[in-house]
Order: C-alpha cells, then sequence, then structure tokens
C-alpha cells in the first residue's frame, strides 16, 4: 500500500514520536510511506530519513492557502490511505476528501483535554470525523469523550489502539544497579506547559521531609511550551531551594538509555491522552507514578502509585512511597511493568491493526 502520515511537524511531542514510529513499522513491512507537515520542526526527521521514508513541507502561515494547497498535494498523491493526527491535521485531511476520494482514511484521537467541551473550534473539529473512515483513539478515556461530542458515531468507526513501543528499542540496561549513591532518580519526559504540572510537583516536593529531599532526584527532560510555566517553576525551585533536587533538560532523542538508567518515571499531568512517557518507563523495566488520568488505572496496579494531580498532599504521598521502596521492591515492580508494556504496547499487532482498517 502506499500510505501518507500527515502531522503538523516532526517536533518533539508524543504524537509525533508515534506517527513516526507507525510510519518506521509500515516501511518495514514493504508498504511505500511518506510523510507530509506544514511546520518546519524535524526533532525526528533523522528517524524517518534513516528509514528513507520522504518527508513534504508545505508552509503557509494563511490557514486558508495551506488547507487548499495540502488538499491538492494528498489527492494528486495516488494514496491507499492516509493516517492523520492531531485535531488540525486531521481536519484538513477530513477536508481534502470532500466530496469523495478513493483512499482510506483514518484519524488518530489522542487528546483527553476537558477545555474541548469549552471550545466551539475543537468540538466542531471532532464533528468532522464523520468524514474519516476510522477514528482511532489511543485511550478508552479518550473514546469515551469523542462519543460523548459526536453521539450517532458508529461503534465499529471508533476503535482503541494504544501507543506501539518497539521491545527492541526500548531494552532494560545490564548495567543498571538501583538507588546509586542512596538516591532514588525519578525521570519525567515532558514540555513545560501548565497542564504538565511542574508547579505541582515542585509544591509538593517541598513538603517532603529533609530527609526524603536528600534522598530524591528529579531530571524532567522537555521543551519549553509558550506559556510562562518554566519560569514559574525555576522561580519556584530557586525560592524552595530544590537546585539540587530537581533539574530540567532540554529534550532528547535518546531517552530510552535515560529511562534505562533511572530508577522510576514519573507523571504529574493535569490531564492527558495516553501517556507515552508511562507505556516507556513500564517497557523499560521501571516503576511508574502517575496523575490518575487517562487509562493510568488500566496501566498501573498500585494504588499508592496513583494520585490525584490536583491535590498536592496525594503528590507527597506517592512520591514518600517511592522514596521508601527497598531495591527489591523497584525491580519487582519494574519487572511486573515490562511484563504488562509487552502485552499492552506490542509493536507488531498495533501496527497490523492499523493496516487492517486501511485495508477494509
Amino acid at each position: 500500500m502506499k500510505i501518507l502520515c500527515v502531522i503538523d511537524s516532526l517536533g518533539s511531542g508524543g504524537a509525533q514520536r508515534q506517527l513516526v514510529q507507525l510510519a518506521i513499522g509500515f516501511k518495514e513491512k514493504g508498504h511505500d510511506v511518506s510523510f507530509l507537515i506544514y511546520h518546519n520542526l524535524c526533532f525526528f526527521k533523522y528517524e524517518l530519513d534513516l528509514h528513507d521514508i520522504n518527508v513534504k513541507i508545505i508552509e503557509d502561515t494563511n490557514f486558508l492557502k495551506r488547507i487548499f494547497k495540502m488538499r491538492k498535494y494528498i489527492r494528486n498523491l495516488g494514496v491507499d490511505g492516509v493516517i492523520s493526527f492531531l485535531e488540525s491535521p486531521s481536519f484538513i485531511c477530513e477536508l481534502s476528501g470532500f466530496p469523495s476520494r478513493k483512499w482510506r482514511l483514518i484519524v488518530g484521537e489522542r487528546s483527553a483535554d476537558p477545555r474541548i467541551f469549552k471550545s466551539i473550534k475543537r468540538l466542531f473539529y471532532r464533528w468532522i470525523h464523520i468524514f474519516s473512515d476510522v477514528i482511532i483513539a489511543n485511550s478508552y478515556a479518550n473514546k469515551k469523550m469523542i462519543k460523548k461530542i459526536v453521539p450517532f458515531l458508529l461503534n465499529k468507526k471508533t476503535h482503541v489502539i494504544y501507543n506501539l513501543l518497539d521491545k527492541n528499542y526500548w531494552v532494560p540496561s545490564k548495567t543498571y544497579k538501583p538507588l546509586k549513591n542512596g538516591k532514588i532518580e525519578v525521570v519525567v519526559a515532558a514540555s513545560h506547559i501548565h497542564y504538565k504540572n511542574s508547579i505541582g510537583l515542585i509544591k509538593a516536593v517541598q513538603r517532603l521531609s529533609v530527609l526524603e529531599k536528600e534522598k530524591l532526584r528529579i531530571n524532567w527532560y522537555g521543551k519549553i511550551g509558550d506559556d510562562n510555566s518554566f519560569l514559574e517553576a525555576k522561580k519556584l525551585i530557586s525560592l524552595y531551594n530544590l537546585d539540587k533536587v530537581i533539574k530540567f533538560h532540554e529534550p532528547s532523542t535518546s531517552m530510552n538509555s535515560i529511562y534505562s538508567q533511572c530508577d522510576a518515571v514519573g507523571l504529574f499531568s493535569l490531564f492527558e491522552g495516553l501517556p507515552n512517557t508511562v507505556c516507556e518507563g513500564m517497557i523499560t523495566k521501571k516503576p511508574v507514578i502517575a496523575s490518575n488520568v487517562s487509562d493510568v488505572p488500566k496501566l498501573i496496579n498500585i494504588k499508592e502509585a496513583i494520585f490525584n494531580p490536583n491535590d498536592i498532599n496525594e503528590i507527597k504521598d506517592s512520591l514518600s512511597w517511592l522514596i521508601g521502596l527497598e531495591k527489591d521492591n523497584l525491580l519487582k515492580i519494574g519487572k511486573k511493568n515490562r511484563s504488562n508494556a509487552l502485552t499492552l504496547f506490542n509493536k507488531d499487532t498495533i501496527i497490523n491493526s492499523y493496516l487492517n482498517h486501511l485495508k477494509k
């Protein structure tokens, strides 16, 4: 099949990472795959280049002109199937197939943002899904939201497929030793935007005992967003004298290596679709503490590891529980997480599921 993947950019986001991994999987199975983006951000482009996957960039600051240029490109490409992720790219792909098309269209729904219900534009984007063939949500929470917005969508048209993870890429380190120097290292992979809740995390860390703070190290990897949450977080860290406990780093293309050497992975978001960092922490054999959002309770079966992200004391309690774990328990929980992840996020199963939807 000739498959086109459409998204806003190849920036460092979770949706971009997932679509790139899907495209590589399609290519490995012998399909002709290409990308269409409209922002020249190329964090993941090197991975596509390694697999000889072409990327077409159509840049235009005028939204209407961009739609028409992309519509023309898609209709003239002669594809068998199109897969789009995120709101605007999916909207453009759905308009590109109007009034008729010869290709199958899958739109990916990846947001469980409650603000959708307060935005006419974002609600409209979901109603336009009637022009797609298949809607793939990456969590049951997301599917429930879509069905609430567009209740007449047929069940056979809306499906849940979790994010894929390649077990040969996300490999636990053989050299990892827990609690190096008597400290537990927690990795967070998230952008610096308000809903990722760095402020809540910092306030929770401040409420830990002096001894707990001495045992804890948090390394946060992510790009700086377009709000002031990064500056607020830096000021708060300085105010609370937590510079030795919490450190911020730029996004990395080697998160597999970073995860493999840490002791645990954390997610503190106020809302999420299916959080990549939880899935990646699981498959790299790490304990995970996470907000009670999306399908997290389905993925993590330890009540102490799940908290209300709006409750600072609950975040603090989960951190305390994690800090108190002995080496054997860290390893035991991590082993169980990887076993579950190998089933839930199996690469071949997920790629074949997408291909089957494209072939129908």
